[in-house]
């Protein structure tokens, strides 16, 4: 038996490299039911593994899923109670976002953000492709970075696409295990070539007619890079569906609410009706952004769909 971390998952094929040997092409022995979870892959990218490896074939069969420090997941699709795990064993998760030339909605951010809260993995914002825009556009990306760095997120802006300086990406990737998200065409491939070009991972274009991407990334992949650390390229998301969230806990993962909650009359407001209701309140006076708190009741009222 071996032990080794999956570092690509095709579906139905597990790439597992153990130390410095060439990774080995794994299947899974028989079925994985863990945590409870139903899962569309049991088997994930950044799982420790352990496998026997058939010395004829050169083939692997993976035994055992070492317990897992953490991972990430959301809803499969709409109303399925399968889950879809993006990556186990992770130090951050970062989404990548684009205030148009793909779109990318404060409830989609919102929802990225809430999972990770729940699942206790740091997460920081990175909205790239501000060579694109326009007055109108870098107003919009100011006010959005000061509602998200006003609740305690990091916030990156970049062009990846362009000669620019990257150190502080590189530093924030330094020596840790981070997950790349977000939706197809916000450029997590472009910027992962800039910051190791060595990978060379195939890039797409925009659709002009929709501003919307196509798939590059077909598969979750672990990539090491050079100034240490590993980064986890993930498929474009079309959507981002919370999974597991009872709507009681849900303002839990919104910093602001749940500070501002405290100060409700009930103790079970929903910050909703209540009357009372110190979330509100702190709406009203523009303690709490507008867009967060309608992310918040976006998901509290359609927390079995998923939103772009």
């Amino acid at each position: 038996m071996r032990e080794g971390v999956v570092i690509k998952s095709t579906g139905s094929w597990y790439n597992v490299k153990s130390g410095d040997e060439t990774p080995v092409s794994c299947k899974i022995k028989g079925k994985f039911r863990l945590d409870e979870l139903k899962s569309t892959n049991p088997v994930a990218v950044g799982d420790r593994v352990v496998y026997s490896l058939d010395q004829t074939t050169g083939t692997g069969v993976i035994e055992e899923i070492k317990e897992r420090q953490n991972y990430i997941v959301r809803r499969a699709s709409n109303l399925s109670r399968q889950t879809q795990i993006l990556a186990a064993n992770i130090d951050q998760a970062i989404i990548v976002a684009t205030i148009n030339y793909p779109v990318t909605t404060p409830v989609f951010i919102d929802r990225f953000l809430a999972t990770t809260e729940a699942y206790g993995i740091p997460a920081t914002i990175i909205f790239n492709k501000t060579d694109r825009y326009d007055h109108y556009h870098r107003d919009q990306l100011d006010e959005i970075i000061g509602i998200y760095k006003g609740i305690g997120y990091d916030v990156l802006t970049t062009s990846a696409k362009h000669d620019e300086d990257l150190s502080n990406i590189k530093e924030l990737l330094r020596d840790k295990v981070s997950l790349l998200a977000g939706h197809s065409g916000v450029g997590k491939s472009t910027l992962i070539n800039r910051v190791e070009p060595s990978l060379n991972l195939k890039t797409g274009r925009i659709s002009d007619r929709h501003h919307t991407g196509r798939h590059t990334t077909t598969f979750a992949e672990m990539h090491p890079l050079s100034f240490g650390g590993y980064i986890i390229d993930t498929p474009g998301i079309r959507g981002f569906g919370l999974f597991n969230i009872e709507k009681e806990e849900l303002a839990h993962y919104f910093r602001e609410i749940f500070k501002e909650a405290k100060e409700c009359r009930y103790y079970n407001c929903t910050h909703l009706h209540e009357p009372g209701c110190g979330v509100k309140e702190a709406v009203e006076r523009g303690d709490i952004a507008s867009s967060r708190y309608n992310s918040y009741v976006s998901i509290l009222l359609n927390r079995d769909e998923k939103y772009r």
